[in-house]
């Protein structure tokens, strides 16, 4: 199938650098968001990445103003009915993840490819809910999507081999690369990462170390580019917890089971970056560990 048209869900962190590189690579991209203010937002954002992007010279200005050009923004869900490809890029939970994809349904083309960024999610499990599994994957980026070299596809029992070609001739022409994982809880990525974070988590929370030196001792001796903690607020607490809790429940070994710590600074709304405290409080001029 050829696709020129891309449907992006969600104009959070996820979605405005998905629509960035989409647009890039020639792609016309409409982003919807139940919020005009997060599609404002993510508009001067993508505007900001790419000046930055011109600036250093990797793209040129002209480049720049025709991937803006390509973006256009809706309220209305149901208006990226026509796409060729659609990248759900919503909240982290399944029950919204269904609901988007159930009120997309009647609107969308025959031919028309769902898929979701999901980092953890059942693929088979959303694409039970829908008319065409076949024509469901896993498309799951990383964050900051501009940045970062990686994509997973993940295919569903159901998906076809059209609908992976599809997926992985978009990745290629936004010059990623496409790691194809297993739909297993958490894929590979975060199969592997969030049991690391986790870990950090417990080891300051059974005092082994405080911040500082667990994100020191990964960094300078793991040779990591950020510690885990800060990786963690990075990435946000909630989605951490979120992970973990997939991964314990759907893999039922208690080696899984979320920090007890970790939970508490959920509770109590310590996000990470987001909501400017996590495991560092950013609320200052330099970041200071919470702990």
């Amino acid at each position: 199938m050829d696709i020129q048209k891309i449907g992006i869900v969600g104009a959070g962190q996820m979605g405005n650098g998905i629509a960035h590189v989409c647009a890039l690579a020639g792609y016309d991209v409409v982003l919807n968001d139940i919020s005009q203010d997060m599609l404002d937002k993510a508009l001067a954002l993508i505007d900001r990445n790419l000046e930055r992007q011109v600036s250093r010279g990797k793209i040129s200005d002209e480049e720049k103003q025709s991937a803006m050009a390509r973006i256009s923004t809706t309220l209305v869900l149901t208006e990226l009915g026509p796409s060729d490809l659609i990248i759900e890029a919503a909240t982290e939970r399944e029950t919204v993840k269904q609901a988007i994809f159930e009120d997309l349904l009647p609107h969308l083309k025959p031919e028309t490819i769902l898929t979701s960024n999901t980092s953890s999610i059942s693929i088979t499990r959303l694409a039970s809910r829908t008319d065409r599994p076949e024509k469901f994957m896993g498309f799951h980026f990383m964050n900051p999507v501009p940045v970062m070299q990686l994509v997973e596809l993940i295919r569903g029992i159901a998906t076809d081999e059209a609908t992976f070609a599809a997926c992985k001739a978009v990745v290629d022409k936004l010059g990623k690369t496409a790691a194809t994982a297993e739909d297993f809880p958490a894929f590979i990525v975060n199969r592997i990462l969030m049991p690391m974070i986790n870990e950090a988590v417990y080891t300051l929370y059974e005092g082994v170390g405080n911040v500082r030196s667990i994100d020191e001792s990964l960094k300078l001796g793991a040779n990591h580019p950020m510690g885990p903690l800060e990786l963690a607020d990075f990435i946000g607490l909630d989605t951490c917890l979120a992970i973990m809790n997939v991964l314990h429940d759907g893999l039922a070994d208690t080696k899984y089971r979320p920090c007890p710590l970790l939970t508490k600074y959920v509770e109590a709304g310590w996000l990470g970056r987001k909501t400017e405290r996590g495991f560092y409080d950013y609320r200052g001029d330099t970041p200071v560990p919470t702990r």
